[in-house]
């Protein structure tokens, strides 16, 4: 009985598997290689306290500027009071302050609003600014993830997540991220290197 029953399972979850992996083919989503396990990736969207939520690795990037020159012109912009959207003179006031900033570093009004949009989120709402997951995969070897293969880099990490494989400690691989003028690539995923293995005392 016992056998018939982890049989059945067994069946169930490479049917599972099967349905799975014929779907993402469909549509178009990185595959596993023969000798290749998915890794589950969450968070990677952590922000610098000072910056109170607000994504300026991803948007300093996307201006081409270095954090600390965005974080500096925003310290100048004062936003609305009571919860509500700015008036039109204090939006113009704003827009005065940052791009006064930020055009000796070639920073167009046209490109401050692209890429201001394109990361406008409320996060009192729930949401979160735009960003694509990665697809990652891990080759395990005597239970251990011995290598990852990022097939899809994603976008839009402002921190590095935090990866797990089932059944298999990943620990503290060190995950490179790349940040670029591209919004759709930038906070991408740029590689994965594993933990280095511990030694006995």
């Amino acid at each position: 009985m016992a056998r018939t029953w982890l049989a059945v399972c067994l069946g169930m979850s490479a049917l599972t598997i099967a349905v799975a992996t014929a779907v993402n083919a469909r549509a178009g989503l990185p595959q596993p290689r023969e000798d290749e396990v998915a890794v589950t990736l969450a968070g990677g969207h952590d922000t610098n306290p000072v910056d109170r939520g607000r994504p300026v690795v991803l948007v300093a990037a996307g201006l081409g500027v270095p954090d600390e020159v965005f974080r500096d012109a925003f310290s100048h912009v004062h936003p609305a009071q009571g919860g509500g959207g700015p008036t039109a003179d204090e939006a113009r006031q704003n827009k005065h302050e940052l791009l006064s900033r930020l055009e000796k570093y070639g920073v167009t009004n046209e490109r401050l609003d692209e890429v201001s949009n394109y990361y406008r989120y409320r996060r009192q709402n729930g949401e979160m600014w735009k960003h694509r997951d990665a697809a990652v995969f891990a080759v395990v070897k005597n239970g251990v993830a011995v290598s990852f293969r990022v097939a899809d880099g994603g976008a839009g990490y402002s921190s590095p997540p935090k990866l797990s494989v089932a059944g298999v400690p990943v620990g503290a691989a060190d995950i490179e991220l790349h940040f670029d003028k591209d919004l759709s690539q930038n906070g991408a995923i740029g590689s994965i290197e594993p933990a280095a293995p511990t030694t006995a005392p």
